[in-house]
């Protein structure tokens, strides 16, 4: 059966926004501040794609470990920052090597750590001029402009500055691995020195009521009915007669445009275009009696011990995200083996840094996420065309960058030129 999607006049709707992640939902809200009309449909009971939070006994759990970068421009624009009650970690980062846990801080922002930073044995003291040096140089200059660079793989950017293997695999291979979904450093040097100005410059936080708090948001500024959930897309065409999306269930709705907001598979699959690598992540997440250290940083680990490159102590950051008397315990695996147990490795390599303790801790969920963030290999190239032709939108973080920051600033740009496609 064919329908239009209609607006309340009973005329199709101007644009169908396929996805409710954070790029439809951001160009569905844009496009009705404009006074346009949208349907937003998505395949699952909620919104916020990749970007949802869990209820699980009292806890809660991200789908995977994330945070939000406060530096981020879009992030400032379209968030309401306060209103969210970020709960920010520590500048820096606790490195395990060998048996020991060394705090490797922002002495900028945190004068008290300039001892433990200087003696941390990750580097040389030149890697750790070098690493001043690497942030007073991306704070000079304009993200823009810093995604406008010369491009090669993050490890040859690190080696060319000089960086020595022993700072590369203890500290940039576990921060970077856990942030880019990248521990063999071969993605974007640009896309590098934009994540490492964004953590030079603000704080990487949670909102106290989960990740999923900021699709949320987005969402509250929609007009109500606008998001239909468990509706599916399995094709986008485009024809005299106008566009249209047939639905898994083998209804088809029309509208004067389509905006595919999907994942990057997904989208080249609706869309016809050129395919998208995804990076895999997974997070396991277990319940804690205690805390294992009483800090605010992210853990790495510095040695390679197992496939956790990273640990956070959720309930240490954001106390609302576990019971009152419990703890949450995340730890990030990037590119999981199908075959690994992932409870049991984690486990295995925790129970080495913390002791018998680990083996009294609950078990809550894991997460294995197929399309953590999109491939960005250089030569990178961001701001790629949303506007395909003949009534048909893309937006999306493989967009843009591979970030929040990609996934609002590319749904914000796409409505901007549906709106335009749609004046008349």
């Amino acid at each position: 059966m064919t329908a239009a999607a209609s607006s309340a006049s009973g005329e199709p709707v101007d644009a169908i926004v396929v996805g409710a992640g954070l790029a439809g939902l951001c160009a569905a809200r844009h496009l009705q501040r404009a006074g346009r009309s949208v349907t937003v449909i998505e395949a699952s009971d909620g919104v916020g794609g990749r970007v949802r939070s869990d209820m699980v006994d009292g806890f809660t759990l991200d789908r995977g470990f994330q945070v939000l970068l406060t530096a981020y421009p879009e992030a400032t624009r379209q968030l309401d920052l306060g209103a969210l009650e970020l709960r920010a970690f520590d500048p820096g980062a606790a490195v395990r090597v060998g048996s020991r846990f060394h705090v490797v801080g922002d002495p900028l922002r945190q004068p008290a750590t300039l001892w433990s930073t200087s003696v941390a044995p990750i580097g040389s003291p030149i890697d750790k001029l070098r690493l001043l040096a690497l942030r007073r140089r991306v704070r000079r200059t304009e993200p823009a402009q810093l995604l406008r660079g010369t491009d090669e793989a993050t490890i040859d950017h690190l080696r060319s500055a000089g960086f020595s293997p022993r700072m590369i695999d203890r500290f940039f291979r576990p921060l970077f691995g856990g942030i880019q979904l990248d521990p063999s450093l071969s993605g974007s040097a640009r896309m590098f020195d934009v994540i490492f100005r964004m953590l030079s410059d603000g704080d990487s936080a949670v909102p106290a009521a989960g990740m999923g708090a900021i699709p949320a948001q987005i969402a509250a500024g929609l007009a109500p009915g606008t998001v239909r959930f468990g509706t599916r897309a399995v094709a986008v065409e485009s024809s005299a007669e106008g566009r249209s999306v047939r639905l898994a269930s083998g209804d088809v709705i029309t509208g004067r445009s389509v905006v595919v907001a999907t994942e990057g598979t997904a989208a080249a699959s609706l869309l016809g275009l050129p395919a998208v690598g995804s990076k895999r992540v997974a997070c396991v997440y277990f319940d804690a009696p205690s805390a294992p250290v009483s800090h605010r940083y992210v853990v790495l680990d510095g040695t390679r011990s197992g496939p956790v490159l990273n640990v956070a102590i959720m309930s240490n950051v954001a106390p609302s995200y576990a019971p009152a008397g419990r703890h949450l315990v995340a730890a990030a695996i990037t590119d999981p083996a199908d075959d690994l147990d992932l409870e049991v490795a984690a486990r295995t390599q925790l129970r080495s840094w913390w002791g018998g303790q680990v083996d009294g801790w609950r078990h809550l969920r894991t997460y294995r996420i197929e399309h953590g963030q999109p491939d960005q290999t250089p030569p990178f190239h961001p701001r790629q065309r949303v506007a395909l032709g003949d009534g048909l939108f893309v937006c999306g973080d493989h967009r843009d960058t591979a970030s929040i920051q990609g996934a609002l600033f590319s749904g914000r740009r796409c409505a901007e030129a549906v709106a335009v496609a749609t004046a008349s």
